[in-house]
């Protein structure tokens, strides 16, 4: 029920659609800038705070989008608000996105208590996903709806430092308390949620018997794992002119080499993405041969003599990359009977068994990057997609620094690795692949992507392009409150979406044990830190490329 006390502040003078504006009280009326409510100092009036506005069993729920003071006729300073409706308090207690009963002119406006907050998450309490409290009200507790988080796609955004890698820790860690069955996959760019082999003080900030760290050069994803597309994609370069003649050629061969290297597993109808093995060394071969072959003893060329000297020397090139390892010389993965084990260590089911696979690229160069988290989207989309029970067995995606490999345009390098996360965002949701992008540039990130998450949680953002784009991707009533985005503290974001009753500014709660991104003490280290460093073992691991 709605608290009773007295908490009246103001009475509305305008209401639209979209807003109300609300004359508040005077000084004679008992107006003060500030009051204690449940034992907590709220400012009236403050940008991003909660009011209610109250008329004939009416309960409207509003957020604060601006203050200002003005002159009335005869000289006296009134001061004014603009609020944006959320949604209605029902008379049972719930409450429901949205307004059915507009206000008229004279309608009460209200603080809103610790009590009354509590309502808003009541149905999301009950699954216990609790990611911080109300920066407002300390005492109250911020639950999100996890189907619509982890099932509709989510995005962290926030700059450098602002507290995304907290974030995603203590949103990890509140699932693992909560949810003991979870299957949570991170791509660890650097190294945050994992134990560096450098530093034995670091160890991931998860319960050891629930996490699994595998670096990409261990889970090993080979070259015969990839679609017909992402390979030219690797092979071909589109501005050689004899690029079509190479795609047709590649198919053939493929094929040819699927079928001669799986024929004892009977398997049928085979295609070229059929995820299957074959040599690459033997495909090699057959380009090298096409290219070399001539007729008349030499005297003529034929139609794809010289057509692949490019390619060539492309696919060589990428052999002898130590960067490739992983993908072109694989150790473990020789054959298709491999591809179930894979399989298991990726979704967390090998041994030891884990509900939090991070998969540390840590040590994979930029320029490869691209190729190992096309991938990885990949993998974890046609998991599902050809699991029969995928509604019982629902996978969630951790994209850190995701603007690096899913960009806005279309870049080279990068049309498959889109393909794949995009694939992820717009169909995901029926294969139970759930997906979170995390990002300190969401300007940068694919506009596909983003628009296919239906909760967000921004955290500090300074950048005014940014700033901007966040605001164009939620809804009206949310703008309000993603001004004060410059303005949040270290650790503390706004979350507007399905996963919230409404937009809420809320601290997150520390991580315990708190990730590997901790920022590098400059003042400390240039003060007291060593006067060298092992320039061998620095150009030994360059030449090795090896970290």
């Amino acid at each position: 029920m709605i608290s009773e006390k007295n908490t009246l502040i103001g009475h509305i003078v305008e209401s639209n659609g979209s807003e109300f504006v609300a004359q508040l009280i005077s000084e004679e009326e008992g107006f003060v800038p500030e009051v204690t409510i449940d034992g907590n100092n709220l400012r009236i009036g403050q940008i991003g705070s909660y009011l209610m506005v109250r008329q004939a069993g009416i309960f409207v729920l509003v957020i604060v989008e601006a203050m200002w003071q003005e002159q009335d006729p005869e000289g006296e300073l009134l001061r004014m608000v603009r609020v944006n409706p959320l949604g209605e308090i029902t008379a049972k207690g719930g409450f429901d996105r949205g307004v059915a009963h507009y206000p008229t002119t004279g309608a009460e406006i209200h603080l809103v208590t610790a009590a009354t907050l509590d309502i808003l998450f009541t149905k999301y309490s009950a699954a216990d996903f609790n990611v911080g409290k109300l920066s407002a009200f300390d005492t109250v507790d911020v639950f999100l709806d996890p189907d619509a988080f982890f099932g509709r796609h989510a995005a962290i955004l926030g700059q450098s430092g602002s507290g995304k890698s907290w974030s995603v820790t203590s949103f990890v860690q509140s699932t693992l308390r909560t949810m003991p069955n979870a299957h949570v996959i991170i791509l660890d760019l650097h190294g945050e949620y994992g134990a560096k082999d450098w530093d034995p003080s670091t160890s991931p900030p998860f319960p050891a018997d629930k996490v699994r760290c595998i670096k990409a050069s261990d889970l090993e994803m080979p070259y015969w794992l990839l679609t017909y597309e992402e390979l030219n994609e690797m092979l071909v370069d589109d501005d050689d002119p004899n690029a079509s003649v190479q795609i047709a050629f590649i198919r053939g061969a493929l094929l040819e080499l699927k079928r001669e290297a799986n024929e004892h597993l009977n398997l049928g109808h085979i295609t070229v993405d059929s995820p299957i093995y074959f040599s690459l060394e033997d495909l090699y071969k057959k380009i090298r041969y096409a290219n070399e072959t001539t007729a008349d003893f030499g005297k003529t060329k034929t139609a794809l003599t010289g057509k692949f000297d490019q390619m060539m020397v492309r696919l060589l090139s990428r052999m002898n990359d130590t960067r490739y390892n992983f993908l072109l010389r694989p150790e473990k993965r020789i054959s298709s009977e491999t591809l179930p084990q894979l399989l298991r260590d990726f979704v967390g089911l090998g041994e030891p068994r884990a509900n939090v696979t991070v998969l540390d690229l840590s040590a994979v160069p930029f320029d490869v990057q691209p190729v190992v988290t096309s991938q990885i989207a990949r993998l974890a989309f046609e998991f599902n997609f050809w699991n029969p029970q995928c509604r019982e067995f629902p996978l969630f995606l951790v994209a850190e620094e995701a603007h690096s490999y899913i960009p806005r345009g279309s870049g080279a390098g990068y049309k498959g690795t889109k393909l794949s996360f995009e694939r992820i965002a717009k169909a995901g949701r029926k294969y139970a692949v759930g997906l979170c992008v995390v990002s300190q540039r969401p300007k940068e990130l694919s506009e596909t992507v983003l628009s296919q998450c239906s909760s967000f949680v921004c955290l500090r953002i300074t950048n005014p392009d940014d700033q901007e784009y966040v605001r164009e991707l939620v809804p009206d009533s949310a703008r309000g409150i993603l001004e004060s985005l410059t303005s949040l503290a270290q650790g503390e974001a706004i979350a507007v979406g399905e996963a919230v009753p409404m937009p809420v500014r809320f601290r997150v709660t520390m991580p315990d044990p708190p990730p590997n991104a901790q920022s590098i003490e400059y003042a400390q280290m240039w003060s007291r830190g060593p006067e060298e460093a092992d320039v061998e073992h620095i150009a030994d691991c360059w030449r090795r490329q090896h970290r």
